[in-house]
């Protein structure tokens, strides 16, 4: 008599988003979460955190999450290794190019408050003059000048406006220099500018590869505007019931917020 075949991984490749998705308010992880992803783990399948945080702004909650695999980071700048405590890959933005981009962004709208994140692995965020924090928690540098913004390589820019919200900051930076740099909306008062040609799909791209998995295998969670490149790549995208308009419009599925446990739903549904 011959054994019935095991039955086939719904997807090989968990990918999520942190803040707004996983993550809970604080920073934490619920215990249901927390087990759901342990069971897909269990059940074969790999797990990968793909965030907009740039590595020293994620490692405390990898390491509350005793996570050990490999992360996305930077919107896609980034590729880190969290079992050794190694960046992998990491693509800077050009400084003279974040210049131009910002003046002609600001020729259009007006004055906007800049903060940037340099590379490296321990690198602190600079917040330039009126950029407002709104995770106090993050560790930040208020400087002086914004030419101060600009003394050690970046990966990306963040960008506020007195006035504008964000999907119209957005809206407006991308017809002014989408063609220059990616300009994308990754969160409350979070527009962001990165180096061309990168995002979450191309940095989840990387990583998977690494792990010899690809996209047909991949199941996407997210929130936000900056999660829409990653589910294009994704075979299925799954959406938070918090989720922006434009995330949920092309998303495959909508789950519960990230508050209800939404990413565990999906997963005891696909690996219980």
């Amino acid at each position: 008599m011959t054994s019935a075949p095991l039955r086939a991984l719904p997807y090989a490749l968990i990918a999520t988003d942190l803040d707004g998705t996983l993550l809970r308010a604080g920073d934490t992880v619920s215990a249901r979460s927390y087990a759901a992803l342990a069971t897909a783990r269990a059940a074969g399948a790999r797990h990968i955190i793909v965030t907009g945080r740039p590595v020293p702004q994620v490692r405390h909650v990898l390491d509350d999450l005793g996570y050990t695999g490999l992360a996305v980071c930077g919107q896609g700048a980034q590729l880190y290794d969290a079992a050794q405590g190694r960046m992998l890959h990491s693509v800077a933005l050009d400084r003279d190019l974040a210049e131009v981009a910002l003046g002609k962004i600001e020729a259009e709208v007006g004055e906007v408050f800049a903060a940037v994140n340099r590379e490296g692995l321990d690198a602190e965020m600079l917040m330039g003059p009126g950029y407002r924090m709104w995770h106090p928690h993050l560790p930040t540098v208020r400087v002086p000048r914004r030419a101060d913004l600009w003394s050690a390589p970046i990966n990306k820019v963040l960008l506020q406006h007195p006035e504008l919200d964000d999907d119209e900051l957005t809206r407006i930076a991308r017809g002014v220099v989408g063609d220059l740099v990616n300009v994308t909306m990754a969160g409350e008062h979070t527009v962001e500018i990165q180096p061309p040609g990168i995002d979450k799909a191309s940095g989840l791209g990387r990583a998977a590869a690494v792990l010899g998995l690809d996209a047909s295998s991949t199941i996407a969670f997210g929130d936000m505007p900056n999660d829409i490149p990653m589910f294009a790549w994704a075979a299925h995208g799954v959406a938070m019931a918090n989720a922006h308009r434009e995330l949920v419009a092309v998303a495959d599925e909508v789950t519960l917020s990230n508050e209800a446990d939404g990413i565990a739903v999906v997963l005891e549904r696909l690996y219980a």
